[in-house]
């Protein structure tokens, strides 16, 4: 036998250190993937929001001294947590970062540690009042509202270009009207594009009405106009943009959901969930079937009350 080849009909026995590692990822899936691991993040999270409002207040130094060691709990705590979810890829961490919300977590865990940032510096405040956004990413209703919006971007972009122009049209024709009366109002085009703004909220209408009856009836015309495009139609078609950013959103996370294959056998989950509901449906149809025609059968076989009789 030459030293080094394997024997024929021997299994080869993966190096303990694969093997091993092979464990590790296993415990970390199951770990990431428990209802417990994921309500413990949600509480800490939870934790850190209370001790950042706490901060707030005036207290003595001993508090500080403990709130301090909280926020070094609190990071230990969130590194440890990427590092179970990194090491449940396995071989292939990479796959970690295929998920953006996955992305926002490191790199917010991550930000706390750059160099210049520590004490009661800015920029810490920022990345640990960002750890609270988190909580999104445990709630299934609120990841889809925030992908909406995100995805709503683009539409919202147009809606405030038409805003603008609406605005600035109206403006310059307060300015042509008002400038005179009420130069505190519409004085310049900037201050009357910011009287119409406020005006969206409808508090100011009453005020700016009778402001505008006061010079000359005709200024109804003005006000209602400006209300019934801006505050009806612009607001209307704002909710008509997000409200589709939200359909579409949906449809995005159930496309996401069916992609899931846990059991690797090919077809995802959610198909192998609808066949067998599927399935269920033709037996309880199959089994009905077969009731109906087992009581056929048996009220056929049955003689009559008066044929018995005879």
């Amino acid at each position: 036998m030459v030293s080094g080849l394997p024997v024929p009909g021997q299994r080869a026995v993966p190096p303990a250190s694969a093997s091993r590692r092979s464990r590790v990822a296993r415990w970390c899936a199951r770990v990431e993937g428990s209802r417990w691991f994921e309500v413990a993040i949600v509480v800490v999270i939870g934790a850190n929001a209370v001790v950042l409002g706490v901060e707030t207040y005036p207290h003595p130094g001993s508090l500080g001294t403990l709130l301090r060691a909280l926020e070094w709990f609190f990071r230990t705590v969130f590194i440890v947590e990427i590092a179970i979810r990194l090491l449940a890829h396995g071989r292939r961490p990479q796959d970690f970062f295929r998920r953006g919300w996955n992305v926002f977590d490191f790199v917010v865990t991550a930000a706390a540690f750059i160099p210049g940032l520590h004490g009661e510096s800015a920029g810490l405040r920022v990345i640990r009042i960002a750890r609270v956004v988190r909580l999104v990413r445990f709630s299934p209703g609120l990841r889809t509202i925030v992908t909406a919006l995100l995805r709503s971007l683009p539409g919202v972009g147009g809606f405030l270009a038409l805003a603008l122009v609406t605005l600035y049209v109206y403006g310059m024709a307060g300015w042509l009207i008002f400038k005179e009366a009420y130069p505190d109002d519409y004085g310049t085009i900037g201050r009357a594009a910011l009287t119409l703004f406020v005006l969206l909220s409808l508090e100011t209408l009453p005020d700016l009405i009778e402001q505008g009856m006061a010079l000359s009836p005709w200024t109804l015309v003005y006000y209602v106009s400006f209300v019934l495009i801006t505050v009806n139609l612009l607001v209307n078609i704002l909710i008509a943009v997000i409200v589709n950013s939200m359909e579409e959103a949906r449809r995005l996370e159930m496309t996401e959901r069916m992609a899931v294959d846990e059991d690797r056998d090919g077809v995802p989950d959610e198909i192998d969930r609808i066949m067998i509901s599927q399935r269920l449906d033709d037996l309880r149809a199959l089994v009905a079937d077969l009731e109906r025609e087992l009581r056929i059968d048996r009220d056929a076989g049955q003689p009559r009350a008066g044929t018995r009789d005879r």
